[in-house]
């Protein structure tokens, strides 16, 4: 098994979450996050100063079978891209083992 972590932008976040939803990923948590970007430089809007060295995003995170792994990224990619700088990045881990608390169900067919 794979844990995923994806920081995207906001904006995408309901994209991502429906392309993750359409290949049957139906289960994962996410969190407002705040980072520190590479952009050093601020932004006026509208006549109003404002940096954007603290960015806001989405923290997804995702636990998957090895061998859906590929086809989740894949989802990740093509919604969470606007081809500019702050796209965000993915994460991957390895998880030793899952449960599910209510029928002590282990492995995989806990993720179902």
């Amino acid at each position: 098994m794979k844990k995923i972590e994806a920081i995207i932008r906001k904006s995408k976040f309901e994209e991502v979450k429906k392309g993750l939803h359409d290949i049957g990923v139906n289960f994962f948590s996410y969190w407002d996050v705040t980072g520190v970007g590479n952009e050093k430089q601020g932004h006026v809007y509208r006549g109003v100063s404002y940096s954007t060295t603290d960015i806001q995003r989405r923290l997804i995170s995702i636990v998957v079978s090895d061998d859906f792994l590929d086809k989740t990224l894949q989802v990740i990619f093509k919604t969470a891209y606007t081809g500019a700088v702050g796209d965000g990045k993915i994460f991957i881990s390895t998880i030793e083992e899952a449960y599910r608390i209510r029928t002590q169900e282990g492995g995989t067919d806990s993720l179902n």
